[in-house]
């Protein structure tokens, strides 16, 4: 607890809603390794769920009450035993394979179950099968939705997505029927970094264009003169698996290659002879810039018009990620204008895009039809990991790749339920509060409980406080199954501190605190006197609330989103704050402010509703008494 800070006040305070939404040039990916540090219960937990009757059962009623209680959190307990297929089904498990996967795989799910391989249903069709089958393997094109699970009445334990995006797949529906989500997300990293690199080349001298002009006829060597790469520079942005690749091989064609990613490891990268640069002089250093993020609300967008206006004119931009990250409108207007010369794209909002699409008709791009993984190799090594996964689910093995479902005994999740918000929110406080483009790597959390050490189970607790700072940039789904996986993927090291308080053994804790080592803050204040950034919260009665910020005691609900300021502390402050929120129609659920002392320093903690518009924050930051302020999404 901070001790610079004798006290906090907090007041309700309103103003009319508002539907306004903000801009965020900060962005997401899929990043690398390390080792991950516990001193508390280090020892693996299984338990066995029943029923309400004693039986085995794949959930109980106390985990669906506790789903309900706990919905943001995505977890759900599964006990792994339950994922075997059933005997009443016979001996060998049905596996249904909806889209073509390679014969290397289909071996190895034969060797294991019975297979039926149904292509192209309708999902009328898949609804109607489902219930006959305990696992399911899916690429892209199959939606397997809330109904599909329904349908399965139970029966269907495994979903596989033979690759790495799971956006057709309805995760929260999945776990709530007790279905483990496992993909396969290493196989095709090769091949995407390849098509990048095709994509890149073949865009750099015209080779789409110059190809079907001579298709045509003609011979316009004049017209379709290209560029070099060596000695250009490369902006990767998403520096994770594929795009790590990318930036070798053109570190081979002599380019010069930066990148930008939230969660790369320096260390990485200077070993490549990469420099890790911030998001906004990568994309205005470079001659060309390659896409390697995932799809998330941080990163849809992304690529607009602002951020066009903000790089080099005469631009090459390649994509072969996802396509809702580039505004395609705005790269339009981007091309017509000149500011980006050409443009490469595998990857589109809608697939497959539409004929009259502008972006796809226009003369300066070059399109594919999202190939990115389409090599033999490629497709065999997807469909091996996809079918050794879901084997390994079916045998009741806790796969490396699974997406979903952490294994909690229901007592347990039940009393941790609102411990499990809070930790996932402050998580998510926290690496919104850091600066810079180097990545999280060290990350202490302290637990204060009256507990004995033996009697607070936190594995759970330490894996939504992973969640909670590696999804909002990432496209990786954390859960108890896979936090200790993702976070070494990540470069990310948790260590866990226990602190003993003489208080009620009756709640499991009395407060937890984050402290991330080593980084810059973009709020100077969440900093303590060791250099840490710091943020605490606690649980009161059931809700989750902020309680200090570096060494600021403040006191608000985390049920919305949350503006901190720093400012001097005077009268007429709240009003003029919550006076500007209410101009621009944002509604304010609560505030707090923490002072060192009267008429000193202050931190104002203000709930809102809804996400400020730029020129709301813009506005708050301009008065003259706020020395720094922060918007935090949850």
């Amino acid at each position: 607890m901070a001790s610079a800070t004798p006290h906090s006040s907090s007041i309700k305070a309103s103003a009319s809603p508002n539907g306004a939404s903000s801009t965020n040039s900060n962005f997401s990916k899929k990043p690398n390794q390390i080792s991950f540090t516990s001193s508390i219960n280090p020892t693996p937990i299984s338990a066995k769920i029943c029923n309400s009757n004693g039986s085995p059962g794949r959930s109980s009623s106390v985990i669906s009450n506790v789903l309900k209680i706990a919905e943001s959190t995505g977890t759900a307990a599964l006990d792994a035993t339950d994922l075997r297929a059933p005997t009443s089904y016979g001996p060998r498990p049905k596996i249904l394979v909806s889209e073509k996967l390679g014969e290397a795989g289909l071996q190895v799910l034969r060797g294991f179950g019975e297979v039926e391989c149904l292509y192209n249903l309708s999902p009328e069709e898949l609804r109607e099968k489902i219930s006959s089958f305990d696992a399911l393997i899916v690429r892209s094109g199959t939606k397997v939705t809330r109904q599909v699970f329904e349908a399965a009445k139970g029966r269907l334990k495994v979903v596989g997505r033979a690759g790495v995006g799971i956006d057709n797949v309805d995760l929260p529906a999945a776990t709530e029927f007790g279905c483990l989500v496992v993909n396969a997300p290493t196989a095709n990293t090769v091949a995407a970094a390849e098509h990048g690199i095709a994509l890149l080349t073949s865009m750099a001298r015209n080779v789409a264009q110059s190809d079907a002009s001579m298709k045509a006829g003609k011979w316009e060597r004049n017209k379709y003169v290209g560029v070099s790469l060596v000695g250009k520079t490369l902006a990767v942005m998403g520096f994770g698996k594929v795009g790590s690749e990318v930036a070798r091989r053109a570190k081979g064609l002599g380019m010069h290659v930066i990148a930008h990613d939230p969660y790369a490891a320096a260390d990485r990268a200077r070993a490549m002879s990469v420099d890790l640069v911030s998001f906004d002089e990568a994309i205005c250093t470079a001659d060309f810039i390659s896409l390697h993020m995932p799809l998330t609300p941080t990163t849809k967008n992304v690529f607009n018009d602002h951020t066009f206006s903000k790089m080099k004119k005469g631009v090459r931009i390649i994509n072969v990620a996802r396509g809702g990250v580039i505004d395609e409108d705005a790269l339009v207007r981007a091309l017509d204008s000149g500011v980006v010369a050409q443009a490469a794209l595998d990857v589109f909002v809608e697939e497959p895009p539409s004929k009259e699409s502008k972006l796809v008709q226009h003369h300066n791009v070059t399109v594919t039809p999202h190939l990115g993984a389409s090599t033999k190799e490629a497709q065999e090594g997807v469909a091996i990991e996809i079918a050794e996964a879901v084997v390994g689910a079916l045998n009741g093995e806790l796969s490396a790749t699974a997406v979903n479902a952490p294994m909690v005994p229901p007592e347990v999740l039940s009393e941790l339920a609102p411990y499990v918000i809070l930790a996932e929110k402050l998580g998510r406080l926290a690496v919104q509060l850091v600066a810079g483009g180097g990545g999280v790597q060290s990350v202490k959390v302290v637990y204060r409980s009256a507990r004995d050490t033996d009697d607070l189970d936190t594995r759970l607790l330490r894996a939504m406080i992973t969640k909670g700072i590696i999804e909002p940039i990432s496209s990786s789904f954390v859960n108890l199954v896979n936090a200790d996986h993702v976070a070494k993927q990540k470069g990310l090291r948790i260590s866990e501190e226990r602190v003993t308080i003489d208080s009620s053994p009756e709640s499991p804790l009395d407060s937890i605190q984050i402290n991330i080592s080593n980084m810059d803050s973009k709020f100077a204040s969440a900093v303590t006197e060791d250099g840490h950034i710091s943020i605490e919260g606690r649980v009161k009665d059931g809700v989750p609330h902020l309680t200090c910020v570096g060494t600021f005691d403040v006191d608000v609900s985390l049920e919305g989103n949350v503006i901190l300021c720093r400012q001097v502390d005077q009268p007429g402050m709240i009003g003029l704050v919550g006076n500007i929120l209410g101009q621009h129609n944002v509604n304010v659920s609560f505030m707090s402010v923490g002072r060192t002392a009267p008429r000193k320093k202050a931190i104002m903690a203000i709930g809102v509703d809804e996400a400020p518009r730029k020129e709301t924050l813009d506005d708050i930051g301009n008065v003259p008494a706020i020395e720094e302020f922060v918007f935090l999404d949850l």
